[in-house]
């Protein structure tokens, strides 16, 4: 199933990148370069600069569903994105459907409850599916509230558009540019939470939503605890993974130049600012798209634990320890009540 995955993104990359495989070696060279000039060295060592902290939200909540103490709501706020390179700004923001942020959200009663903001994956967000994906219910019993956000040009956000999302892209620029856009809609929403209450706000997301989870832990004050979970680690990488990159000599200077281009976004161009001690990478043994290099690649970085476990990228046999373990380490860290055993 993960390789069945792989073929699709590969044929949606070829479509997309149909104007790159045009350049020569040196052409690319020279594109990827000047992305990594636009975008500059100094937004790095000052992230404000580049994810500039976003406007307070009041989102429109309309309810979905109540039951046994736990309503479900649908979140929609306006997401007031404009790119950072400006010549970028009309492809952008054409998509009007993207400028409205939302969000799933799981409220238990009473507000003063710590809250996960769960981050999908490449090609999802419908909620039937994601509300498959994440263990809602047992959230909700362990005594945390759960919001389910849409990534940039994703399901609802995406519009009439069928297929594959617009982003990631075979245009660095336009992926450094969703990445910005999910940063800010994350970030807002987890302040939200919390000025509702929440006495602790963390993040967790599998693959795409796993590097959005890192990246995320490296630029945003607003967490308390993350779990990326079968995580992408570097675009470039995957690039490299599945022979995107030039032929021969080709790939390594390609490589380089793609994660040069994309550094403004890497979670691994900064350091951590999530404890380490609520921090765990979580790893499939036989993920065949993102295999678990890139999830040892992040906790390396993040000099924090990695949990590996069985199964592959869609059929995570060993999810359930996971989710468990995420929940040791609140536990652990006094962010959800430790549950009572039962004496034998």
């Amino acid at each position: 199933m993960d390789r069945a995955v792989v073929v699709a993104m590969q044929m949606r990359g070829a479509r997309d990148s149909a104007r790159a495989e045009n350049l020569t070696h040196e052409e690319r060279l020279e594109v990827l370069a000047a992305i990594q000039r636009a975008y500059g060295e100094e937004l790095i060592a000052d992230p404000e600069r580049f994810f500039v902290p976003p406007p307070a939200i009041d989102p429109r909540l309309e309810s979905v569903k109540r039951e046994r103490g736990v309503e479900t709501f649908d979140a929609t706020w306006p997401s007031p994105f404009a790119p950072f390179l400006s010549d970028l700004a009309d492809k952008y923001l054409a998509r009007i459907e993207n400028r409205t942020a939302r969000a799933r959200l799981v409220l238990g009663d009473g507000a003063r409850r710590p809250a996960i903001i769960a981050i999908h994956g490449y090609m999802g967000g419908h909620w039937m599916l994601e509300e498959a994906q994440w263990p809602i219910a047992w959230l909700a019993r362990r005594g945390l509230d759960v919001a389910l956000p849409l990534l940039p040009f994703h399901a609802m956000r995406a519009g009439a558009r069928r297929g594959a999302p617009n982003f990631p892209s075979a245009d660095p620029r336009f992926t450094n540019e969703g990445f910005r856009q999910a940063v800010a809609d994350i970030t807002s929403l987890a302040r939200w939470l919390r000025a509702r209450g929440a006495p602790h706000v963390g993040v967790m997301g599998m693959s795409l939503g796993g590097y959005t989870t890192s990246l995320l832990a490296t630029v945003s004050r607003d967490l308390d605890f993350a779990m990326p979970m079968i995580p992408l680690a570097s675009v470039a990488d995957f690039a490299r993974e599945q022979g995107r990159l030039g032929a021969g000599e080709q790939v390594e200077a390609q490589h380089a130049a793609l994660e040069r281009a994309n550094w403004v976004v890497s979670p691994l161009a900064r350091p951590l600012l999530v404890p380490r001690s609520r921090t765990l990478v979580v790893a499939a043994e036989h993920d065949r798209i993102t295999p678990s290099a890139h999830a040892r690649r992040i906790a390396r970085h993040f000099a924090c634990e990695i949990l590996m476990i069985p199964g592959g990228h869609l059929v995570q046999l060993g999810r359930s320890q996971a989710f468990r373990s995420l929940a040791s380490m609140l536990e652990r860290e006094g962010i959800i009540a430790a549950r009572q055993r039962r004496a034998r």
